[in-house]
């Protein structure tokens, strides 16, 4: 499989949280989902289960924004355009 970490990296945002998408594409990465007992402690969700994310809505998805919260339909949206993203692109 392709590194997508590596492919997510200046990409635009597709995590997009209104409101805190800065749309910055100097920032973009790949944000991991930590839901449905995907990993343990200190470990990453296998990168599938991840969105494009900028800086700010990484922040948000992290509980790293204070007490900004991502909705599970606004996460599954954005894992939804990047899953898109990498089957048009031949990534998966």
């Amino acid at each position: 499989m392709a590194d997508l970490r590596k492919a997510a990296r200046g990409r635009p945002c597709e995590l997009r949280l209104h409101g805190v998408c800065r749309h910055d594409l100097e920032t973009t990465v790949l944000a991991h989902i930590r839901r449905a007992n995907t990993a343990g402690v200190g470990q990453k969700p296998p990168d599938v289960c991840a969105v494009i994310a900028c800086e700010a809505c990484h922040a948000v998805l992290d509980g790293r924004a204070g007490s900004v919260r991502a909705s599970d339909g606004d996460i599954l949206d954005g894992l939804l355009r990047t899953l898109a993203t990498w089957s048009r692109e031949g990534l998966l």
